[in-house]
């Protein structure tokens, strides 16, 4: 199967004319037009009417070629076939597809929900289409494309589809080096990744963000859940609705054993909030902190040995005023040494800053 990309952009392409918007401003005119794509140069998207030999399955998103070759094309505005947790397959579906084009600015979690369902794996191409100024730039589309495992081509682009079994009888070699040719290499996940800001900074959305295409994601949940505060409970609601519907969540402060004892990555959020939460616990506001250092010690310890990866989120306290009071300033000194701690044992750290990274 041969797929020709001859657009890649969203609706009005990227840059949208007429626009005046950052991203569009840093791109030439037509530099991403609107997608549109033709099979074997003879059935174009959408598939309403195939020639013999074509199998369209998936809701009309999925194809199959004479060869066996299956392609699954999730321009805007259309959803992928599993619903949320990957529960809902079509009686057609392939047991996996060989490429898939996708829209990954709106929701990227939606490849999470495809791989969750199986129907997308290590050797499937993903590549992302619709692409428009959702996105501030090219670099940072291309930064979050490594995270998520997918790439994105230029628009006329060829990609040669083939069923695994099909591409490993090709000539010794013979694998295309273009982009988009062969499926993209994930950026590592790292084991322990720390994103540090001050509120409203952006990084609990970047650390989403990192873990949106994983088919699994546990969340903790350290904070209170808001009952009897109404604007607590505000935040806790835009914190769940952001949350793609395959993640599980558990709320607890026993980080340590959550950490020891994870099956899945991890997203943690946050740790200003557990460390208050543990004060409380151990009545540290007024009387003695030595428990708070002690449980401080044991996440340390739980976080270098981490079995699956880990993204937390923690405030950076070292930029503020000095707190007022004696129990402030402990809390200040206490998370600030946590942060220290936690970064010196991690292979990624970021600061936050109105929604853009500092990697430190």
């Amino acid at each position: 199967m041969k797929v020709l990309l001859s657009g890649t952009g969203g609706g009005a392409g990227w840059p949208e004319p007429g626009c005046r918007c950052a991203s569009c401003a840093g791109l030439p005119p037509g530099h991403h037009r609107p997608f549109e794509l033709v099979v074997d140069g003879a059935v174009r998207f959408p598939f309403a009417e195939v020639p013999r030999g074509y199998r369209v399955c998936g809701g009309g998103l999925g194809l199959v070629g004479p060869d066996g070759a299956a392609l699954l094309c999730v321009p805007p505005g259309l959803e992928p076939p599993p619903g949320p947790g990957g529960a809902t397959r079509y009686d057609d579906e392939p047991s996996r597809y060989d490429a898939v084009l996708i829209d990954l600015l709106d929701r990227p979690e939606r490849l999470g929900e495809l791989r969750r369902a199986g129907l997308v794996d290590a050797a499937t191409r993903v590549v992302a289409v619709g692409l428009d100024h959702r996105v501030r730039s090219e670099e940072e589309l291309t930064r979050r494309l490594r995270l998520w495992g997918a790439v994105a081509t230029p628009d006329g682009t060829a990609l040669d589809i083939a069923p695994p079994r099909a591409a490993a009888q090709g000539p010794a070699g013979s694998a295309q080096a273009a982009a988009g040719q062969q499926p993209a290499a994930r950026t590592p996940q790292v084991r322990r990744a720390l994103l540090l800001g001050g509120a409203r900074s952006g990084k609990s959305a970047e650390a989403e963000l990192r873990l949106a295409a994983e088919p699994y994601v546990t969340y903790v949940a350290t904070g209170p859940d808001g009952a009897g505060d109404g604007e607590w409970a505000a935040r806790v609601r835009a914190h769940r609705a952001r949350r793609p519907a395959h993640w599980d969540t558990i709320e607890t402060t026993d980080l340590a054993a959550t950490i020891a004892n994870a099956t899945a990555p991890l997203l943690i959020d946050g740790l200003g909030t557990w460390l208050a939460a543990v004060f409380d616990e151990h009545a540290a506001w007024e009387g003695d902190r030595a428990p708070v250092g002690g449980r401080c010690e044991e996440l340390v310890a739980a976080w270098r040995q981490a079995p699956e990866p880990i993204v937390a989120v923690s405030d950076e306290v070292g930029m503020g005023v000095v707190p007022a009071t004696a129990s402030g300033r402990a809390f200040r000194d206490a998370l600030g040494r946590l942060n220290e701690r936690l970064a010196a044992e991690s292979e990624y750290v970021a600061l936050a800053v109105a929604g853009r990274l500092l990697e430190l």
